[in-house]
């Protein structure tokens, strides 16, 4: 946990002096993102010397905001010296209802992607007004479901958590609580990793409570991340994944809810409406092979029931696409072909020697799809 929580750190110090900030605005819902994000901007700002209180920690209750979210939020801020602005989102999306002519009584998608935009609104003009940075708090968890509106949370200036699953930030959090704050920090940490997991759209029960749990709505979180590392860091298949994740949750699922949720996953994941999210990693993680993508698509429909369309379609752009049911497998060019290696093109002279071309060098092996 330290080393990972130090690479954020890291990586967010980077950016804030290569960006020249003079600020950092990050949302407090009093959830475990927003509280990570919040931990990893304080960790930076004193590893770069800055005062705390240059931090600009905005709470902004909604018509789901609880009694015990909204307190975590506001004494985690306090008790972390962060500069804390309270803004309510209320009237601005009961205004903002009645020029779309929306019921404020039907709670649909309108209504609850309503708030996350608006929320995401007032953090990047607060950020404009302050020369700052909106930190982004969302995990690969809710990137790899979708899990998240569209022009609203799902955007930042800088996301500090998005490649942390969302039961490696529970961790996280755990962990700085235990090592890195005073006691009053402390117990707002533990009390908010006990918190129902939530994005907190929908208004609370008769009894305060939270009514709108994301793992009743999209299955549990550590399910879905022990899918998507076995499915990225291996390439697994879903009859593959299904079968490990019997021999690992057979005691606690059955095995009916882990078709249902390992279903779930796969569609969401490669939804034919959205982006296709697998093309980063075909660029930049560790999936170097262009051509996989889509053919672990073709294949994760067949095997979860989705007949043989490809979920990218194509749209992520890999050479694997080819319209046809089984694209044949991929094969590595060779080092200096093409379209350049780490060397160039070379090629040979009627001296026989070897002489290199100026194309333009990558640093990164070239794959290619047989045709």
């Amino acid at each position: 946990c330290e080393e990972i929580f130090h690479i954020q750190v890291a990586g967010l110090a980077k950016r804030i002096l290569h960006a020249h900030a003079q600020t950092a605005v990050v949302g407090i819902s009093g959830g475990l993102d927003s509280t990570l994000a919040l931990l990893v901007t304080v960790m930076t700002f004193d590893a770069l010397k800055i005062p705390r209180d240059k931090i600009i920690g905005i709470t902004m209750p909604g018509f789901g905001t609880t009694d015990r979210t909204y307190t975590n939020a506001c004494d985690l801020i306090r008790s972390l010296g962060v500069t804390l602005r309270e803004i309510s989102i209320k009237e601005a999306c009961i205004q903002h209802f009645k020029d779309i002519d929306h019921d404020i009584h039907v709670h649909d998608v309108t209504y609850e992607n309503s708030q996350a935009r608006e929320r995401t609104q007032l953090l990047m003009d607060v950020a404009n007004q302050e020369n700052g940075l909106v930190i982004g708090t969302g995990d690969l968890s809710e990137l790899a479901l979708g899990w998240a509106t569209y022009n609203g949370d799902h955007m930042s200036m800088y996301g500090v958590n998005g490649s942390i699953p969302k039961t490696l930030v529970k961790y996280l959090v755990e962990w700085v609580a235990n090592n890195k704050v005073d006691e009053a920090s402390r117990a707002t940490l533990l009390d908010i990793v006990d918190t129902p997991i939530s994005p907190g759209l929908i208004p609370a029960d008769e009894h305060g409570n939270i009514k709108q749990k994301t793992e009743d709505l999209v299955g549990p979180y550590e399910l879905h991340d022990f899918f998507l590392y076995h499915f990225l860091r291996f390439g697994a298949s879903p009859a593959k994944i299904y079968f490990l994740a019997k021999r690992a949750f057979g005691e606690t699922y059955d095995d009916a809810t882990l078709k249902k949720w390992l279903h779930t996953f796969f569609r969401r994941f490669f939804h034919p409406r959205s982006l296709c999210f697998c093309s980063g990693f075909c660029r930049r993680g560790k999936s170097r092979n262009p051509g996989r993508c889509c053919r672990y698509c073709r294949l994760c429909a067949r095997q979860t029931g989705r007949g043989g369309q490809a979920g990218c379609e194509g749209r992520c752009g890999c050479e694997g696409f080819r319209g046809e049911e089984n694209p044949g497998p991929a094969r590595r060019a060779a080092p200096y072909g093409n379209y350049g290696g780490r060397g160039g093109v070379r090629d040979r002279t009627r001296q026989g020697r070897r002489r290199r071309s100026d194309r333009p060098r990558t640093t990164e092996p070239v794959l290619t799809c047989r045709r």
